[in-house]
C-alpha cells in the first residue's frame, strides 16, 4: 500500500521532464560519439544520463535538495569507474580516455537533468559537444606541428650493458663520465641481460639534451673498458 501513497501525479509530471531532458541530452552527446564510431556510442550515452538522472530525481524526491547533492557525489565517483572500463592499452598506447571523460560529462549533464536544473543540462550538453567537436580540428593542428622537445616534458635515460662481474666498476665508470659531461642521474636501475650481462639505466635529471652532444658521449661511453654496449633513449611517457 505504501506504493499507492507514494503516487504523485505533479511529482511524476517532473520526473518525466527530467528523463526526457536528460534524454535528449544525453543523445546528443551520444550522436556525436557514434558518429565517430567511439566504443560508447548513443546508447551508453543515454543510458549514463537517464540512469544519472533517475537517481538523482529519486533522491530529490525521497529526502529533498540533500538528498540529490550526495546522490550526485556519488554519480560522479560511479562513473568514474564505469569510464575507467572503455579505456584501452593497446600496444603500449592508452585509448579511450576521451569516451571516458565524455562519459562522465553525461553523467553530469544528467545529474542536472534529475535535479531540475533543464537549462544548465543543455548548457552543460552544449559544452561538452563543442569539446569533442569544435576542439577538434584546433588539436589536429598542434598534432600537425613538429615536435620542438623545448616545450615536452622529456625523460632522458642512458643505458649501457656490461659483464655481470664488471658491474660495480662499469657503474662508477659510468656515473663518473655522466657527470663529467655534467649530466645527473636521479635514478639508477640494473637488470639482468642474457646470462653473464646486465644493463644499468641512468635516468637523467635533464628533461632537454643535445642529441649530437649525447651521441657523442653514449659513444665515449661505449669505449670505456668494461662497458660492451651504450645508448640512450628519450621518451615523452611517465
Amino acid at each position: 500500500m505504501e506504493a499507492l501513497h507514494n503516487i504523485n501525479f505533479d511529482s511524476l509530471a517532473d520526473t518525466s521532464i527530467s528523463l526526457v531532458a536528460a534524454f535528449i541530452f544525453g543523445g546528443l552527446i551520444g550522436l556525436e560519439r557514434q558518429f565517430r564510431q567511439r566504443t560508447a556510442g548513443l546508447r551508453t550515452n543515454v543510458l549514463v544520463a537517464v540512469g544519472a538522472a533517475i537517481f538523482v530525481d529519486a533522491g530529490n524526491r525521497l529526502t529533498g535538495h540533500e538528498g540529490a547533492v550526495h546522490i550526485m557525489a556519488y554519480v560522479v565517483s560511479g562513473i568514474g569507474f564505469l569510464g575507467a572500463g572503455v579505456i584501452m592499452r593497446e600496444e603500449g598506447n592508452v585509448r579511450g580516455i576521451n569516451t571516458a571523460a565524455t562519459l562522465w560529462a553525461s553523467g553530469a549533464v544528467g545529474a542536472c537533468a534529475g535535479a531540475d536544473l533543464i537549462l544548465e543540462a543543455g548548457l552543460a550538453t552544449i559544452f561538452v559537444l563543442a569539446a569533442n567537436t569544435l576542439l577538434r580540428p584546433l588539436v589536429r593542428l598542434i598534432n600537425k606541428q613538429p615536435l620542438d622537445t623545448s616545450f615536452v616534458e622529456v625523460t632522458n635515460s642512458v643505458y649501457i650493458i656490461t659483464p655481470k662481474r664488471f658491474q660495480k666498476l662499469a657503474l662508477k665508470q659510468f656515473i663518473a663520465t655522466l657527470e663529467a659531461a655534467g649530466y645527473q642521474a636521479h635514478d639508477i636501475e640494473v637488470d639482468q641481460f642474457g646470462d653473464d650481462e646486465v644493463e644499468i639505466q641512468a635516468v637523467l635529471t635533464d628533461s632537454a639534451v643535445d642529441g649530437d652532444q649525447m651521441d657523442a658521449l653514449i659513444q665515449k661511453i661505449a669505449d670505456m673498458e668494461y662497458v660492451n654496449q651504450a645508448y640512450w633513449s628519450p621518451s615523452t611517457t611517465d
